[in-house]
């Protein structure tokens, strides 16, 4: 049902742009996914006997941890903008946009307990089993 939704949205997103004469851009965006597509699964398929697969999901676990905390920024922001949630301004609070960073106490608190949760699933995560700490 997720992935079907997600397909919905995206169609609705590609129709509307389209709806607005943009056709030639939706095709632009199509054809460049698909060429570095393409480029991106040549080079995994030539090279991935070399990939340090552990490696590579350890970076890509991190981009994604970075991102979760990005986008709850920028969710808390969004429903104060619409004013479902309270905003509480840091006076002087950094403002980095980029990073989903508004000086808002509710968005800044959230963020922080993002990561924190994160950091706490990552360390659980990379702590050795009770049988490698038992072994002698």
């Amino acid at each position: 049902m997720v992935v079907y939704r997600e397909v919905f949205e995206t169609i609705l997103f590609y129709a509307a742009i389209w709806s607005q004469g943009n056709a030639s851009s939706v095709i632009a965006g199509g054809l460049s996914a698909s060429i570095v597509l393409v480029v991106i699964a040549w080079l995994m398929m030539r090279y991935s006997r070399r990939l340090p697969i552990g490696q590579f999901f350890r970076y890509s676990s991190l981009l994604i941890a970075v991102l979760a905390v990005v986008l709850i920024g920028k969710a808390v922001s969004a429903l104060q903008e619409a004013g479902y949630l309270p905003i509480s301004w840091l006076d002087g609070g950094p403002r980095v946009e980029l990073l989903g960073l508004y000086p808002t106490v509710e968005g800044i608190g959230a963020q922080i307990t993002t990561a924190l949760i994160l950091a706490v699933g990552f360390w659980l995560a990379n702590r050795p089993a009770k049988s490698e700490v038992a072994a002698p």
